[in-house]
């Protein structure tokens, strides 16, 4: 079975390629397809900009067609960053930028007051009447300073009670077991086979 991955930020795509090929799904990529697409993420939620996205790359190839969109919601800050959160301090802001944006907004508030949440939406189009939203959240706290090397985006400041460590200390592996995103394929994924049976 093979699905395209209507993104092109490479992390996404090595997180979604290693989550679903544990199913036996391999992922194509956009630049694999010759396809080259800029969907505006100007939705109101993670879902329409999800479904934008794959959508529009579902149209012009007409193929199982799979689109997340992801961030972070802090509670204290009403939800912020949010939808805006790959370019909460920018449009062409880079990750550390866009953590820089986040801890300024924090400063002085006790981490106990911290808490926040990764949301991932995925949306799945197998053809025009099939369409499948799968959701996932990872809660925890906005640390002070960054910790860890590893992933993308705010991993090095969301910690999570659980594991004692930020996603960005944690190996690629444990992370595609126990992300947002990984809670949200198998959200879909539990749709499609619950279709099936």
């Amino acid at each position: 079975m093979k699905w395209i991955a209507a993104t092109n930020n490479f992390n996404k795509l090595m997180e979604i390629r290693e989550i679903l090929s544990t199913y036996g799904i391999e992922v194509v990529s956009l630049k694999e397809t010759g396809f080259d697409i800029h969907v505006i993420e100007d939705g109101n939620s993670f879902d329409e900009n999800a479904y934008k996205k794959a959508i529009a790359v579902y149209n012009a190839l007409k193929l199982p067609t799979l689109a997340d969109d992801s961030g972070l919601e802090v509670e204290v800050l009403g939800g912020r960053p949010g939808i805006f959160s790959a370019r909460y301090a920018g449009d062409n802001a880079l990750d550390s930028d866009n953590n820089k944006k986040l801890l300024e907004e924090l400063k002085g508030i006790p981490i106990s007051k911290r808490r926040a949440r990764y949301v991932c939406t995925v949306v799945l189009i197998k053809d025009e009447d099939k369409v499948y939203y799968g959701r996932g959240e990872c809660n925890g706290y906005i640390l002070d300073e960054p910790r860890g090397e590893n992933g993308f985006g705010y991993d090095p400041l969301l910690y999570i009670p659980e594991l004692g460590k930020t996603f960005a200390e944690i190996p690629s592996e444990l992370k595609n077991c126990i992300s947002h995103r990984a809670k949200a394929i198998k959200d879909l994924l539990q749709q499609i086979l619950y279709e099936v049976k």
